[in-house]
Protein backbone atom coordinates (compact mmCIF):
# COMPACT_ATOMS: atom_id res chain seq x y z
CA UNK A 1 0.00 0.00 0.00
CA UNK A 2 1.03 3.64 0.35
CA UNK A 3 4.68 4.18 1.12
CA UNK A 4 5.95 0.89 -0.34
CA UNK A 5 9.19 0.87 -2.29
CA UNK A 6 8.82 1.02 -6.05
CA UNK A 7 11.18 1.87 -8.85
CA UNK A 8 11.87 5.63 -8.88
CA UNK A 9 9.52 7.94 -10.80
CA UNK A 10 11.76 8.27 -13.84
CA UNK A 11 8.56 8.23 -15.91
CA UNK A 12 5.14 9.41 -14.78
CA UNK A 13 1.83 10.10 -16.48
CA UNK A 14 0.51 13.59 -15.79
CA UNK A 15 -2.73 14.22 -13.91
CA UNK A 16 -5.29 15.20 -16.57
CA UNK A 17 -8.87 16.16 -15.83
CA UNK A 18 -11.42 13.81 -17.41
CA UNK A 19 -8.58 11.67 -18.77
CA UNK A 20 -6.54 9.95 -16.04
CA UNK A 21 -9.49 8.36 -14.27
CA UNK A 22 -9.30 4.89 -12.76
CA UNK A 23 -10.24 3.25 -16.08
CA UNK A 24 -7.37 4.90 -17.92
CA UNK A 25 -4.99 4.06 -15.09
CA UNK A 26 -6.05 0.42 -15.26
CA UNK A 27 -5.15 0.05 -18.92
CA UNK A 28 -1.99 2.12 -18.41
CA UNK A 29 -0.88 -0.26 -15.67
CA UNK A 30 -1.58 -3.30 -17.84
CA UNK A 31 0.84 -1.85 -20.40
CA UNK A 32 3.49 -0.47 -18.04
CA UNK A 33 4.20 -2.03 -14.65
CA UNK A 34 6.59 0.71 -13.51
CA UNK A 35 5.30 4.09 -14.73
CA UNK A 36 4.06 6.30 -11.91
CA UNK A 37 0.38 7.17 -12.36
CA UNK A 38 -1.44 10.27 -11.12
CA UNK A 39 -5.14 10.70 -10.48
CA UNK A 40 -7.13 13.48 -12.01
CA UNK A 41 -7.03 16.55 -9.79
CA UNK A 42 -9.62 16.19 -7.04
CA UNK A 43 -10.76 19.33 -5.28
CA UNK A 44 -10.38 19.03 -1.52
CA UNK A 45 -13.98 20.17 -1.17
CA UNK A 46 -15.17 17.30 -3.34
CA UNK A 47 -13.48 14.81 -1.06
CA UNK A 48 -14.77 16.47 2.11
CA UNK A 49 -18.38 16.85 0.94
CA UNK A 50 -18.62 13.42 -0.72
CA UNK A 51 -17.76 11.39 2.35
CA UNK A 52 -20.70 9.05 1.72
CA UNK A 53 -19.44 8.36 -1.79
CA UNK A 54 -15.67 8.37 -1.40
CA UNK A 55 -15.02 5.09 -3.16
CA UNK A 56 -16.23 6.57 -6.43
CA UNK A 57 -13.61 9.30 -6.21
CA UNK A 58 -10.71 7.69 -4.35
CA UNK A 59 -10.86 3.90 -4.69
CA UNK A 60 -8.56 2.15 -7.12
CA UNK A 61 -7.38 -1.41 -7.77
CA UNK A 62 -4.21 -2.34 -5.91
CA UNK A 63 -2.53 -3.07 -9.24
CA UNK A 64 -2.41 0.67 -9.95
CA UNK A 65 0.47 1.25 -7.51
CA UNK A 66 2.62 3.31 -7.62
CA UNK A 67 -0.03 6.01 -7.74
CA UNK A 68 -0.14 9.66 -6.68
CA UNK A 69 -3.27 11.50 -5.55
CA UNK A 70 -3.41 15.08 -6.78
CA UNK A 71 -5.61 17.44 -4.81
CA UNK A 72 -6.48 21.09 -5.33
CA UNK A 73 -7.82 23.75 -3.01
CA UNK A 74 -7.24 26.93 -1.09
CA UNK A 75 -8.82 26.14 2.28
CA UNK A 76 -6.41 24.67 4.80
CA UNK A 77 -9.11 22.95 6.86
CA UNK A 78 -10.55 21.21 3.82
CA UNK A 79 -7.08 20.26 2.58
CA UNK A 80 -6.35 18.70 5.97
CA UNK A 81 -9.66 16.80 6.04
CA UNK A 82 -9.27 15.63 2.45
CA UNK A 83 -5.81 14.30 3.22
CA UNK A 84 -7.10 12.44 6.27
CA UNK A 85 -9.94 10.89 4.28
CA UNK A 86 -7.59 9.82 1.50
CA UNK A 87 -5.22 8.02 3.85
CA UNK A 88 -7.40 4.92 4.03
CA UNK A 89 -6.97 4.35 0.29
CA UNK A 90 -3.20 3.93 0.42
CA UNK A 91 -1.86 6.37 -2.14
CA UNK A 92 1.91 6.45 -2.51
CA UNK A 93 2.27 10.23 -2.61
CA UNK A 94 0.01 13.28 -2.34
CA UNK A 95 0.54 16.15 -4.75
CA UNK A 96 -0.86 19.68 -4.56
CA UNK A 97 -1.95 21.27 -7.82
CA UNK A 98 -0.28 24.66 -8.26
CA UNK A 99 -0.26 24.52 -12.05
CA UNK A 100 -3.79 24.32 -13.47
CA UNK A 101 -4.56 27.52 -15.43
CA UNK A 102 -8.24 26.90 -16.22
CA UNK A 103 -10.65 29.72 -15.45
CA UNK A 104 -12.75 27.40 -13.29
CA UNK A 105 -9.76 26.50 -11.11
CA UNK A 106 -7.35 29.46 -11.19
CA UNK A 107 -10.05 32.06 -11.77
CA UNK A 108 -13.29 31.44 -9.92
CA UNK A 109 -11.73 28.72 -7.80
CA UNK A 110 -8.67 30.79 -6.81
CA UNK A 111 -6.40 27.78 -6.62
CA UNK A 112 -4.35 25.84 -9.16
CA UNK A 113 -1.62 27.97 -10.71
CA UNK A 114 -2.84 31.09 -8.90
CA UNK A 115 -1.37 29.61 -5.73
CA UNK A 116 2.11 30.27 -7.15
CA UNK A 117 1.50 33.92 -6.30
CA UNK A 118 1.20 32.99 -2.61
CA UNK A 119 4.14 30.72 -1.69
CA UNK A 120 3.50 31.27 2.01
CA UNK A 121 0.07 29.67 1.69
CA UNK A 122 1.47 26.82 -0.40
CA UNK A 123 4.09 26.19 2.29
CA UNK A 124 1.32 26.11 4.90
CA UNK A 125 -0.82 23.82 2.76
CA UNK A 126 2.05 21.42 2.20
CA UNK A 127 2.79 21.36 5.93
CA UNK A 128 -0.87 20.57 6.58
CA UNK A 129 -0.85 17.74 4.03
CA UNK A 130 2.38 16.31 5.43
CA UNK A 131 1.07 16.50 8.99
CA UNK A 132 -1.96 14.42 8.02
CA UNK A 133 -0.30 11.66 6.02
CA UNK A 134 2.64 9.28 6.28
CA UNK A 135 3.49 9.31 2.56
CA UNK A 136 5.68 11.80 0.66
CA UNK A 137 4.20 15.07 -0.54
CA UNK A 138 4.91 17.07 -3.69
CA UNK A 139 3.89 20.15 -5.65
CA UNK A 140 3.11 20.45 -9.36
CA UNK A 141 3.57 23.98 -10.68
CA UNK A 142 4.42 26.07 -13.72
CA UNK A 143 7.58 28.17 -14.13
CA UNK A 144 5.62 31.38 -13.61
CA UNK A 145 2.32 33.22 -13.87
CA UNK A 146 1.64 36.14 -16.24
CA UNK A 147 4.38 38.76 -15.66
CA UNK A 148 5.70 36.91 -12.62
CA UNK A 149 7.87 34.79 -14.87
CA UNK A 150 11.50 35.46 -14.01
CA UNK A 151 13.77 32.65 -12.94
CA UNK A 152 14.35 34.36 -9.60
CA UNK A 153 10.60 34.46 -8.91
CA UNK A 154 10.34 30.76 -9.65
CA UNK A 155 13.24 30.12 -7.28
CA UNK A 156 11.63 32.27 -4.61
CA UNK A 157 8.55 30.04 -4.84
CA UNK A 158 10.56 26.81 -4.67
CA UNK A 159 12.78 28.08 -1.85
CA UNK A 160 9.95 29.38 0.32
CA UNK A 161 7.72 26.31 -0.11
CA UNK A 162 10.56 23.87 0.55
CA UNK A 163 11.77 25.92 3.54
CA UNK A 164 8.34 26.24 5.12
CA UNK A 165 7.26 22.62 4.62
CA UNK A 166 8.65 19.09 4.20
CA UNK A 167 8.21 19.31 0.42
CA UNK A 168 11.21 17.85 -1.38
CA UNK A 169 9.69 17.02 -4.78
CA UNK A 170 8.45 19.52 -7.36
CA UNK A 171 6.95 18.68 -10.75
CA UNK A 172 7.80 21.57 -13.07
CA UNK A 173 5.69 22.28 -16.14
CA UNK A 174 8.27 24.19 -18.13
CA UNK A 175 5.89 26.88 -19.38
CA UNK A 176 4.42 29.83 -17.54
CA UNK A 177 0.64 30.19 -17.27
CA UNK A 178 -1.36 33.06 -18.73
CA UNK A 179 -4.44 34.02 -16.75
CA UNK A 180 -5.90 36.37 -19.34
CA UNK A 181 -8.79 34.17 -20.36
CA UNK A 182 -7.05 31.87 -22.83
CA UNK A 183 -8.02 28.21 -22.72
CA UNK A 184 -6.07 25.47 -20.93
CA UNK A 185 -5.21 24.09 -24.38
CA UNK A 186 -3.69 27.43 -25.40
CA UNK A 187 -1.83 27.52 -22.09
CA UNK A 188 -0.14 24.30 -23.19
CA UNK A 189 0.78 25.82 -26.55
CA UNK A 190 1.29 29.59 -26.47
CA UNK A 191 3.74 30.20 -23.59
CA UNK A 192 7.19 29.05 -24.74
CA UNK A 193 8.91 26.11 -23.13
CA UNK A 194 11.90 27.09 -21.00
CA UNK A 195 13.67 23.88 -20.16
CA UNK A 196 16.66 25.93 -19.08
CA UNK A 197 14.67 27.01 -16.00
CA UNK A 198 14.14 23.37 -15.05
CA UNK A 199 17.79 22.44 -15.41
CA UNK A 200 18.85 25.54 -13.50
CA UNK A 201 16.68 24.36 -10.60
CA UNK A 202 18.71 21.15 -10.49
CA UNK A 203 21.84 23.26 -10.14
CA UNK A 204 20.49 25.68 -7.55
CA UNK A 205 18.53 23.25 -5.34
CA UNK A 206 20.69 20.10 -5.14
CA UNK A 207 18.81 18.80 -2.07
CA UNK A 208 15.43 18.76 -3.86
CA UNK A 209 14.01 16.44 -6.51
CA UNK A 210 12.49 17.82 -9.71
CA UNK A 211 10.39 16.16 -12.40
CA UNK A 212 10.25 17.87 -15.80
CA UNK A 213 6.93 18.22 -17.66
CA UNK A 214 5.76 19.90 -20.83
CA UNK A 215 6.33 19.26 -24.53
CA UNK A 216 7.87 15.80 -24.14
CA UNK A 217 5.97 13.48 -26.45
CA UNK A 218 7.67 10.09 -26.58
CA UNK A 219 9.96 7.77 -24.63
CA UNK A 220 12.99 8.68 -26.76
CA UNK A 221 12.54 12.30 -25.61
CA UNK A 222 12.04 11.10 -22.04
CA UNK A 223 15.42 9.38 -22.20
CA UNK A 224 16.99 12.50 -23.71
CA UNK A 225 15.77 14.52 -20.71
CA UNK A 226 17.11 11.88 -18.31
CA UNK A 227 20.49 11.83 -20.06
CA UNK A 228 20.62 15.59 -19.63
CA UNK A 229 20.25 15.05 -15.89
CA UNK A 230 16.50 15.20 -15.20
CA UNK A 231 15.47 13.42 -12.00
CA UNK A 232 12.23 12.29 -13.60
CA UNK A 233 10.00 13.03 -16.60
CA UNK A 234 6.23 13.48 -16.71
CA UNK A 235 4.37 12.92 -19.98
CA UNK A 236 0.85 14.22 -20.55
CA UNK A 237 -1.38 13.84 -23.56
CA UNK A 238 0.98 11.65 -25.55
CA UNK A 239 0.42 8.94 -22.93
CA UNK A 240 -3.32 9.10 -23.68
CA UNK A 241 -3.50 9.92 -27.39
CA UNK A 242 -0.70 7.50 -28.35
CA UNK A 243 -1.27 5.06 -25.52
CA UNK A 244 0.44 1.93 -26.85
CA UNK A 245 3.43 3.45 -28.57
CA UNK A 246 4.21 5.57 -25.50
CA UNK A 247 3.58 3.31 -22.53
CA UNK A 248 4.63 -0.01 -24.06
CA UNK A 249 8.24 1.24 -24.23
CA UNK A 250 8.48 2.60 -20.68
CA UNK A 251 9.45 -0.54 -18.77
CA UNK A 252 12.15 -1.67 -21.21
CA UNK A 253 13.52 1.64 -22.54
CA UNK A 254 13.33 3.69 -19.32
CA UNK A 255 13.57 1.11 -16.54
CA UNK A 256 15.67 -1.51 -18.33
CA UNK A 257 13.20 -4.36 -17.73
CA UNK A 258 13.19 -7.16 -20.36
CA UNK A 259 10.35 -6.89 -22.86
CA UNK A 260 7.35 -8.92 -21.67
CA UNK A 261 6.03 -9.79 -25.12
CA UNK A 262 2.78 -7.96 -24.40
CA UNK A 263 0.48 -7.36 -27.37
CA UNK A 264 -2.56 -5.19 -27.83
CA UNK A 265 -4.77 -8.27 -27.88
CA UNK A 266 -3.44 -9.33 -24.48
CA UNK A 267 -4.05 -5.81 -23.16
CA UNK A 268 -7.66 -5.93 -24.33
CA UNK A 269 -8.21 -9.38 -22.86
CA UNK A 270 -7.08 -8.18 -19.44
CA UNK A 271 -8.98 -4.91 -19.70
CA UNK A 272 -12.17 -6.74 -20.70
CA UNK A 273 -12.13 -8.66 -17.44
CA UNK A 274 -11.74 -5.41 -15.51
CA UNK A 275 -14.34 -3.51 -17.55
CA UNK A 276 -17.09 -6.09 -17.26
CA UNK A 277 -16.42 -6.42 -13.51
CA UNK A 278 -16.91 -2.68 -12.83
CA UNK A 279 -19.61 -1.93 -15.44
CA UNK A 280 -22.52 -0.16 -13.72
CA UNK A 281 -21.12 -0.57 -10.19
CA UNK A 282 -21.50 3.14 -9.34
CA UNK A 283 -25.26 3.00 -9.96
CA UNK A 284 -27.28 4.80 -12.62
CA UNK A 285 -25.44 2.81 -15.30
CA UNK A 286 -22.08 4.31 -14.33
CA UNK A 287 -19.50 3.58 -15.41
CA UNK A 288 -21.02 2.82 -18.77
CA UNK A 289 -19.43 1.23 -21.81
CA UNK A 290 -18.55 4.57 -23.39
CA UNK A 291 -16.66 5.64 -20.26
CA UNK A 292 -14.81 2.33 -20.08
CA UNK A 293 -13.82 2.40 -23.75
CA UNK A 294 -12.66 6.04 -23.80
CA UNK A 295 -9.14 5.24 -22.48
CA UNK A 296 -8.60 2.81 -25.36
CA UNK A 297 -8.96 5.34 -28.15
CA UNK A 298 -5.17 5.80 -28.29
CA UNK A 299 -4.39 2.08 -28.45
CA UNK A 300 -4.35 1.89 -32.26
CA UNK A 301 -2.99 5.35 -33.00
CA UNK A 302 -1.82 5.59 -36.64
CA UNK A 303 -2.44 1.87 -37.20
CA UNK A 304 -4.48 0.33 -40.06
CA UNK A 305 -8.15 0.15 -39.13
CA UNK A 306 -7.95 2.80 -36.39
CA UNK A 307 -10.35 5.31 -37.92
CA UNK A 308 -12.82 2.62 -38.94
CA UNK A 309 -12.66 1.14 -35.44
CA UNK A 310 -13.52 4.52 -33.90
CA UNK A 311 -16.49 4.95 -36.26
CA UNK A 312 -17.70 1.46 -35.47
CA UNK A 313 -17.24 2.19 -31.77
CA UNK A 314 -19.43 5.29 -32.02
CA UNK A 315 -22.16 3.19 -33.61
CA UNK A 316 -21.77 0.39 -31.07
CA UNK A 317 -22.31 2.76 -28.15
CA UNK A 318 -25.89 3.22 -29.41
CA UNK A 319 -26.68 -0.47 -29.96
CA UNK A 320 -29.03 -1.97 -27.39
CA UNK A 321 -27.45 -5.42 -27.71
CA UNK A 322 -24.02 -4.09 -26.68
CA UNK A 323 -24.31 -4.55 -22.93
CA UNK A 324 -20.79 -5.66 -21.96
CA UNK A 325 -17.23 -4.75 -22.81
CA UNK A 326 -16.88 -8.24 -24.28
CA UNK A 327 -19.79 -7.71 -26.67
CA UNK A 328 -18.39 -4.29 -27.59
CA UNK A 329 -15.05 -5.82 -28.54
CA UNK A 330 -16.75 -8.60 -30.51
CA UNK A 331 -18.68 -5.99 -32.48
CA UNK A 332 -15.83 -3.57 -33.20
CA UNK A 333 -12.44 -5.27 -33.22
CA UNK A 334 -13.13 -6.96 -36.55
CA UNK A 335 -11.88 -3.70 -38.08
CA UNK A 336 -8.37 -4.11 -36.63
CA UNK A 337 -6.04 -6.50 -38.48
CA UNK A 338 -4.68 -9.47 -36.54
CA UNK A 339 -1.19 -8.25 -37.37
CA UNK A 340 -1.88 -5.12 -35.33
CA UNK A 341 -3.55 -6.93 -32.45
CA UNK A 342 -0.87 -9.60 -32.15
CA UNK A 343 2.33 -7.71 -32.85
CA UNK A 344 4.62 -6.98 -29.90
CA UNK A 345 5.74 -3.43 -29.39
CA UNK A 346 7.76 -2.10 -32.32
CA UNK A 347 11.14 -0.42 -32.22
CA UNK A 348 11.40 2.68 -30.06
CA UNK A 349 10.23 5.66 -32.17
CA UNK A 350 12.74 8.46 -32.54
CA UNK A 351 12.02 11.79 -30.90
CA UNK A 352 13.18 15.30 -31.69
CA UNK A 353 16.95 15.49 -31.52
CA UNK A 354 17.12 19.20 -30.68
CA UNK A 355 14.66 19.27 -27.78
CA UNK A 356 17.36 19.95 -25.17
CA UNK A 357 20.02 21.31 -27.52
CA UNK A 358 22.27 23.82 -25.79
CA UNK A 359 20.02 23.88 -22.73
CA UNK A 360 23.10 24.11 -20.52
CA UNK A 361 24.27 27.16 -22.43
CA UNK A 362 20.94 28.89 -21.78
CA UNK A 363 20.91 28.51 -17.99
CA UNK A 364 20.04 31.72 -16.12
CA UNK A 365 22.48 33.06 -13.50
CA UNK A 366 22.53 31.14 -10.21
CA UNK A 367 19.81 31.96 -7.71
CA UNK A 368 20.79 33.82 -4.59
CA UNK A 369 18.48 32.90 -1.74
CA UNK A 370 16.96 35.68 0.29
CA UNK A 371 17.07 33.86 3.57
CA UNK A 372 15.73 36.74 5.64
CA UNK A 373 12.38 36.52 3.83
CA UNK A 374 12.02 32.83 4.61
CA UNK A 375 12.93 33.39 8.26
CA UNK A 376 10.22 36.07 8.44
CA UNK A 377 7.67 33.81 6.73
CA UNK A 378 8.57 30.90 9.02
CA UNK A 379 8.16 33.09 12.11
CA UNK A 380 4.71 34.21 10.91
CA UNK A 381 3.69 30.60 10.22
CA UNK A 382 4.89 29.32 13.60
CA UNK A 383 3.07 32.16 15.34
Amino acid sequence: MGGQQYRPPLFSVAPMMEWTDTHYRTVARIISKHAWLYTEMLAAETIVYQQENLDRFLAFPSEQHPIVLQIGGNNLDNIAKATQLANAYGYDEINLNCGCPSAKVAGHGCFGVRLMLDPKFVGEAMSVIAANTDVPVSVKCRIGVDDHDSYNELCDFIYKVSSLSPTKHFVIHSRKALLNGISPADNRRIPPLKYEYYYALLRDFPDLRFTINGGIDCVDEVNAALREGAHGVMVGRAAFNNLWSTLAHVDSAVYGVPNSGLTRRKVLEQYQVYGDAVLGTYGNNRPNIRELIKPLFGLFYCEPGNNLWKRKADAAFLMKNITTVKSFFEETLVTIPDAVLDSPVAELPSGRKDLFANVRGLLPPPYETRAEEVVLYAAQYQA
